[in-house]
């Protein structure tokens, strides 16, 4: 069977993992815009959904890490082996690696917690004057059929973006969070691509430099669904020896704090 590109994939069937035997799973995979590699935010949710069904419903995910170890390739499955770290009155830990025929290409860790009754306090938001989606000052960057995005340029040069998955969910919030988790790696890399004193506003920044994701971590705040607009607030925090680190907060359009992340991008001139 011919792998499924960005434009024709559906984003419940990349989540719908085989059992594999005890705690492994097998999950397929899809053709995306540039070719040859996969997108880093599809082996994260595909391992974040592995993780999430060796762990209690009631327990959802508060936070993920994971690093890239080498580029993942379309042509073959990806097997995903989750070991179950603990298990305890509040946290469970999950750790998961994802192998291709070449080795690891992905070491995943998520935690897990019971919901509690405590405060909640959020710092942030949608500015009231930032472009919605619709709006013609933003510039569309989508995927196909699989993600919305409307990328945003701020008076003062940063880069942010509305991102959603344009896929029909189900009301699975662990199908939502996966979502979100697949999301969050569309939003990092141009920000740190544009402070480097070479990249003088190019829209093919992509042919100037070599980038790759190096790693990848998600804190999940509230719930959210990821089929609906999100407000990824992104902050290049500087470049250094081929590496630039960026941070962004995903807000729903409603104001709603979903999520933080943080993501460290291998970033060289070629040459």
């Amino acid at each position: 069977m011919a792998t499924p590109t960005y434009r024709t994939v559906d984003f419940v069937d990349l989540l719908t993992l085989e059992p594999h035997g005890p705690d492994t799973y097998v999950g397929t995979t899809a053709e995306y815009p540039w070719g040859g590699r996969l997108f880093g935010g599809q082996v994260v949710a595909q391992a974040l959904r592995a993780a999430i069904e060796t762990v209690d419903a009631e327990r959802p995910v508060h936070s993920l890490h994971s690093y890239f170890i080498r580029p993942g390739t379309p042509d073959e499955p990806v097997r995903f082996e989750v070991e179950r770290l603990r298990d305890g009155r509040s946290f469970s830990t999950r750790q998961v690696v994802a192998r291709q025929s070449a080795g690891a290409i992905l070491n995943l860790s998520a935690s897990f917690q019971s919901p509690e009754d405590e405060a909640d306090v959020t710092v942030g938001g949608v500015p009231d004057a930032l472009p919605r989606p619709d709006d013609p000052e933003t510039s569309d960057h989508s995927w196909g059929a699989l993600l919305e995005r409307r990328k945003v340029v701020s008076p003062d040069g940063r880069i942010g973006y509305w991102i959603r998955l344009d896929a029909a969910l189900p009301d699975d919030p662990a199908v939502h969070a996966c979502g979100l988790a697949f999301m969050s790696d569309a939003a990092p890399s141009r920000p740190a691509r544009a402070l480097h004193p070479e990249f003088a506003g190019r829209e093919n920044d992509r042919h100037w430099f070599q980038g790759a994701s190096l790693d990848h971590a998600v804190w999940f705040h509230r719930p959210s669904r990821a089929d609906e607009w999100h407000w990824f607030d992104a902050r290049a925090n500087g470049l250094s020896n081929a590496r630039g680190l960026v941070t962004a907060d995903a807000y729903t359009e409603s104001g709603v704090h979903a999520a933080s992340i943080a993501q460290e991008v291998l970033l060289r001139k070629k040459r």
